[in-house]
């Protein structure tokens, strides 16, 4: 579906949004992924976005952010995480929007498990007990990233 108009009356981001969502965009490793869930450490994830939004306005004056993650089970196309950024001028509000998302991703404790045609695996989880250097290294045990 393609949604290139321009209109008198009012936009509605719901709209544009369902214009470009796709249920086949949705792949890991060149699996299907057939459902989401979201955990979250709720609490301490709230105060690590504004922590995060706080240091974004330091880098960027004038900058104004807010983002919602939810958590649970979400079917392919649901929208996960919404970030949004307003500055005096577009472009360092592209550049906020970008370092907020990012920075989310990478230190906000939220928890992402897909399931797919081999069944459900948490993304990104390493065991960390058998780091290369650590005192249990010398263990040999697999470490697979989904279960079984």
């Amino acid at each position: 579906m393609s949604l290139f108009e321009i209109r008198d009356s009012e936009i509605a981001v719901s709209e544009v949004v369902a214009a470009v969502s796709r249920a086949e965009a949705s792949e890991n490793n060149g699996l299907a992924v057939s459902l989401l869930e979201y955990q979250a450490y709720a609490s301490m994830a709230s105060k690590e976005m504004a922590r995060i939004a706080q240091e974004i306005a330091l880098e960027i004056p004038n900058c104004r952010l807010a983002a919602l993650h939810r958590t649970g089970s979400l079917k392919v196309g649901d929208v996960a995480v919404v970030c949004a950024a307003s500055t005096p001028h577009r472009a360092e509000a592209f550049d906020a929007c970008r370092l907020l998302i990012d920075r989310i991703k990478a230190r906000v404790p939220v928890w992402k498990r897909e399931h797919g045609p081999n069944g459900p695996y948490w993304v990104g989880w390493e065991d960390a007990r058998c780091e290369p250097g650590s005192d249990h290294a010398h263990h040999a045990h697999p470490h697979p990233h989904h279960e079984p």
